[in-house]
């Protein structure tokens, strides 16, 4: 089944953590070839075909929405951040409910080496008819980030703890995965 290709998509960054494995500072604040990790993905997620990027804001969210600056990203905020990564999902899974998005594709806050272009191809695979879920997969680990179809989002909202979607993905049998040799599927930004 081909899907329409005038689907809304809209992109979800999680960015509400502690960076608790990081250390003492915001690994999100951190800066990676002068630009800090935060704005770099909200500049990856603004190169993709996105219909709208919302950012999940919860600790050190005035410094993290100081970071964005004026990107055109808009943002909301996860009181309950210190609950685990579902939380976020949660609250970014709202906003693409009530914009009425058809899939929404999650990106991970400390991920700053994802290629725009990966994003394209889970879109393009999407719209093929391919899954409800589309995952990249790189030297046989999946990787991020991850797209969702809407008929997932109660599902994913029933999620608790800090796993977020990741065994929703791994169980799920509209899921597929598409294949790359780009690493930044992988790379997050764990330790200075």
């Amino acid at each position: 089944m081909t899907r329409s290709e005038h689907a809304t998509i809209g992109g979800i960054i999680l960015a509400a953590g502690e960076s608790s494995r990081f250390g003492s500072e915001n690994k999100l604040l951190t800066p990676v070839d002068g630009t800090p990790v935060i704005r770099r993905v909200a500049g990856i997620a603004l190169e993709s075909p996105f219909e709208e990027v919302v950012t999940v804001l919860g600790h050190d969210a005035d410094a993290v929405a100081e970071a964005l600056g004026d990107l055109p990203v808009s943002t909301t905020y996860n009181g309950d951040y210190t609950a685990g990564q579902s939380t976020s999902l949660r609250c970014g899974i709202d906003v693409g409910r009530r914009s009425g998005w058809d899939a929404a594709v999650v990106l991970l806050g400390d991920m700053p080496f994802v290629n725009p272009t990966i994003i394209e191809r889970l879109i393009e695979a999407y719209l093929s008819g391919a899954g409800s879920i589309v995952a990249p997969q790189c030297d046989g680990r999946r990787g991020n980030p991850v797209l969702f179809d809407r008929s997932l989002y109660e599902r994913l909202c029933a999620v608790s703890g800090d796993r977020g979607g990741r065994e929703l993905v791994g169980t799920h049998p509209g899921t597929v995965r598409v294949h790359t040799d780009d690493r930044g599927v992988l790379r997050d930004v764990d330790s200075p």
